[in-house]
């Protein structure tokens, strides 16, 4: 069972760091423009309009720095997640993350809205991944200190 835990956390691992990847060029514009088939941005514009509604009470120039935040966050995790590096540290950041996500989206969208999309999933994924006890095919196996 042993190699199965491995194949799981490997395959959890990729799946959240795709996850955050993925968003982060659809804001930036490389999934293609807004209104493409499955581009939910498709710019930074569209991006921040959206980050606004999620933050009405901050005004868009903190919605910016907000979304600033996110993205870079978010494209932080996503690379350390595939590479397989601070998967402990990482995971947590992105449960964290996308709790603060998901809670913005039910407040300020209503309840459904943070289940239409898994958001509630990623935090889950992420709080489980940084309770492993280690992480096979990653970095951390590889380097000193992180065993």
């Amino acid at each position: 069972m042993k190699n199965a835990s491995g194949i799981a956390q490997l395959v959890l691992r990729l799946a959240l760091g795709i996850g955050f990847i993925l968003p982060v060029m659809d804001r930036l514009g490389m999934m293609g423009p807004n209104g493409s088939p499955g581009v939910s941005w498709g710019d930074w514009k569209h991006f921040i309009d959206y980050t606004n509604t999620l933050l009405p009470f901050a005004g868009r120039p903190i919605a910016n720095i907000m979304g600033l935040v996110a993205t870079l966050s978010e494209a932080v995790f996503g690379v350390c997640l595939v590479a397989g590096f601070k998967i402990k540290q990482i995971a947590l950041g992105a449960a964290i993350l996308t709790l603060c996500f998901g809670l913005c989206m039910a407040i300020f969208l209503g309840i459904g809205a943070p289940f239409n999309y898994p958001v509630f999933v990623f935090t889950g994924a992420g709080l489980v991944l940084s309770g492993i006890g280690s992480y096979r095919w990653s970095l951390d196996a590889y380097l000193p200190n992180n065993k």
